[in-house]
């Protein structure tokens, strides 16, 4: 997403994710077996889909798939995530997987200050 500020150093992330996202969310990591290529993650914290990342080369080869099935499985009654609203690619494949646009906002809500959307994932009944 390179609309986005560069707000944090290659440290300060990784930091973050070993002492954040790590402890605080079930996590997924979708490599290659054999080799240490990072393909994609997900982190999931209670009902809310913190994180969905794939690499933009290993996009459109079900990999995303994979990684929200997997989060479908740790919260099968309801599951909830933000997007920032110019991540068109992103709310399209969540829309195409049955999730509800629930809220809109301006970006004061995220550090970046961009406007994103609340999506919500419930079976079908």
């Amino acid at each position: 997403m390179p609309y986005l500020p560069h707000q944090y150093d290659d440290d300060q992330t990784r930091w973050w994710v070993t002492h954040v996202v790590m402890p605080e969310c079930e996590v997924w990591v979708a490599e290659e077996p054999g080799r240490s290529e990072l393909h994609g993650f997900a982190a999931v914290k209670d009902d809310v889909l913190e994180h969905l990342y794939v690499a933009p080369e290993q996009r459109r080869r079900g990999v995303g798939s994979l990684l929200l099935e997997q989060a479908r499985r740790v919260s099968p009654d309801r599951l909830t995530l933000r997007v920032f609203t110019r991540n068109t690619d992103a709310r399209a494949f969540y829309e195409r997987r049955g999730f509800q646009l629930l809220d809109e906002n301006d970006g004061t809500r995220n550090e970046e200050n961009e406007p994103d959307m609340t999506y919500r994932w419930t079976p079908p009944r």
